[in-house]
């Protein structure tokens, strides 16, 4: 019986690729992915096969991995960050009924929103919700809803998808949104190219975030009212003790 490992490449970067993803990498005869992505990691495996799809290739590129599993071959299909985190886990066992000879192993990795944190010291070290700002998938009017409901319930928010060429104005909306409800000194944080050369930080207020440049290859992270910036770091306490600055 064949085997698709659906594998969350973190970074992709190997110091930051876990165990278990690369046991997949190495069991597997055949890499398949988005062709940005699988390029992270043909240098851990330069003599494998590839089979590589663009961007808007998705559900054809899970379906292309199912039947070459049924058929019995062993490979991983992988994905940036953590391959149920906005990736093609939920794609692959959404097609798997169609499929049942085929055998699907999950492989967990570091998305950007631990990744992130990480770099930017502990934005996350309370309740918090991961939003993506494109509306490529969702329309705008849900993720404005979950904007305001986040900002609200204040939790801690980490931001995919900030913007691009084709909608660069969507994190200042998203900024102007969360004004509505949080105060424009609130600690945010923007992390670019995390683990990749050219990798970045910046911690700013929540007013300066209008302004801040960023794109796909950028994480944003939005502090709560008790988010503080400590020596240089982002710090959002759990509330064992006083958090001070």
């Amino acid at each position: 019986m064949g085997k698709l490992y659906v594998v969350g490449i973190g970074p992709g970067e190997g110091r930051t690729l876990t165990g278990a993803a690369r046991a997949a990498l190495d069991a597997s005869e055949l890499l398949c992915g988005y062709t940005g992505y699988v390029e992270l990691v043909k240098p851990l495996c330069p003599d494998k096969p590839v089979y590589t799809t663009g961007m808007t290739g998705e559900l054809a590129r899970c379906r292309y991995c199912l039947e070459q599993a049924a058929a019995g071959r062993t490979l991983a299909l992988v994905c940036s960050g953590d391959a149920g985190v906005y990736g093609m886990a939920g794609p692959v066992l959404e097609l798997k009924p169609e499929y049942p000879e085929a055998e699907v192993e999950i492989i967990p990795g570091v998305t950007a929103a631990l990744s992130g944190a990480a770099l930017l010291g502990a934005p996350l070290g309370h309740d918090f919700c991961v939003i993506s700002l494109s509306d490529r998938l969702t329309d705008w009017e849900t993720i404005e809803r979950r904007l305001r409901l986040a900002a609200r319930g204040d939790f801690a928010l980490c931001l995919y998808n900030p913007a691009s060429r084709g909608r660069p104005e969507h994190l200042r909306r998203a900024a102007e949104i969360l004004l509505e409800e949080k105060s424009p000194d609130t600690v945010c944080g923007l992390v670019r190219n995390i683990g990749r050369v050219g990798e970045s930080l910046r911690i700013l207020r929540l007013d300066e975030l209008r302004d801040a440049e960023a794109d796909m290859f950028s994480t944003v992270f939005i502090g709560t009212s008790t988010t503080r910036e400590i020596l240089g770091r982002m710090v959002t306490p759990r509330g064992y003790r006083p958090c001070t600055s």
